[in-house]
């Protein structure tokens, strides 16, 4: 099912390992486009900052997209899902088949490990999808625990790791590859609602939309949005981590390009606590006196996780003002929090800082990296106050 601004490509598709997989060309809707496109092929895509928040719920239309290769054409009645590796025996699954499990519902917030890469640059260049502070979103997911799947596979003894594997084809200069990636076993086998891995066929009530992986994807609750891998093809039990790029070299946090700086770093998981100010926006014109600021704070991704307190301030730091918190108090989930402020003339900017129930806070800064990761410094607004 295609929305207005996925739109298909006539041509020859790619060649990858699965015949019912042809890929598209995605673009965005001149007419009424619901978010800022940094790149069309791949599609990536964030929504301003105002319509991301009008709501606890993130709408499907205002959700940002991260994709590194063009959305694949699947024909759900032939798609198949793979289990294999260390299992007592290995599967293919149907969409039928999945659902025959006993499927779940949960919320939780997706966001990129480049969410406010943009901020990297004012120290120096970055490399990525220069993400302003909306690759983030929050979601009902509905499907089936990843657990329940593995267990009916048979998990053998000394597993380590389960591999994550798209349908998608990754152009790279060693070749086409699926995007992929991996969890620990353990993760992968937590079967707690609220924090669970899911096999997710649903977004909002809806069917995924190519966008967001239909027909199927990962939700890895608490985790950057590359290990919640769209498309997804094929999972693999292991004892070790995937093998695939974009865990075992990409997605990490290093100051230099070079292969031991590579090697030494380890892979992302967990995200961190982050946070940003959504309204007004940036560089506005406000009359001085009370003004509403409205906005987002994540708390880090560890299990009955919530955020604690949002701080504002509007004298570089020196005094802070607590911002309200909304009714939703969720583990892997946003919250929504809002003020009321009072900018005096000389008013350069607002500054945000966020704590959450794990002790964990936003740094007053956050050192440059190559890849522009995990940017969680204290958010800072400019304002131009009249």
């Amino acid at each position: 099912m295609l929305n207005r601004r996925t739109l298909l490509m006539a041509g020859s598709s790619l060649t990858i390992s699965h015949p019912f997989v042809k890929t598209l060309s995605v673009f965005a809707d001149p007419l009424n486009p619901p978010l800022k496109y940094h790149s069309h092929d791949p599609a990536n895509g964030e929504p301003s900052l105002a319509s991301l928040i009008r709501s606890y719920i993130t709408p499907i239309e205002n959700f940002f997209i991260r994709s590194h290769a063009r959305n694949p054409k699947i024909n759900a009645t032939s798609y198949r899902l793979r289990v294999e590796g260390m299992v007592e025996q290995p599967l293919s699954i149907s969409l039928a088949d999945l659902k025959k499990f006993s499927e779940i519902a949960l919320v939780a917030t997706l966001t990129c490990a480049g969410n406010r890469r943009s901020e990297f640059s004012k120290d120096k260049k970055i490399n990525g999808v220069p993400w302003g502070s909306a690759a983030i979103g929050n979601a009902v997911w509905r499907g089936v625990h990843l657990s329940d799947v593995l267990n009916l596979a048979g998990v053998k003894p000394g597993a380590r790791h389960v591999w994550l594997e798209g349908l998608d084809a990754v152009k790279r200069d060693a070749g086409t590859i699926p995007f992929g990636g991996s969890i620990p076993i353990e993760k992968a086998l937590d079967s707690r609602t609220t924090g669970a891995a899911l096999l997710a066929t649903q977004m909002n009530n809806k069917p995924l939309t190519p966008d967001h992986g239909f027909p199927l994807r990962a939700v890895i609750p608490g985790y950057i949005g590359a290990r919640s891998v769209k498309w997804l093809g094929k999972i693999v039990v292991s004892d070790r981590p995937s093998t695939n790029h974009y865990l075992a070299s990409a997605y990490k946090l290093v100051q230099a390009p070079d292969p031991l700086s590579w090697n030494e770093a380890g892979a992302l998981y967990r995200y961190p606590i982050n946070g940003a100010i959504c309204v007004p926006e940036n560089n506005a014109i406000i009359s001085a006196g009370k003004t509403r600021v409205r906005g987002y704070a994540l708390p880090s991704g560890r299990a009955d996780c919530k955020i604690k307190s949002v701080l504002l301030s509007t004298d570089s730091g020196r005094t802070w003002q607590q911002a309200n918190l909304e009714k939703q108090q969720n583990s892997f989930c946003w919250q929504l929090w809002d003020a009321q402020l009072n900018l005096l003339p000389g008013t350069k900017s607002i500054i945000l800082r966020a704590e959450d129930t794990s002790g964990a806070w936003m740094p007053q800064r956050v050192a440059w990296n190559y890849k522009g990761y995990f940017q969680n410094g204290w958010y800072r607004l400019p304002v131009n106050i009249r």
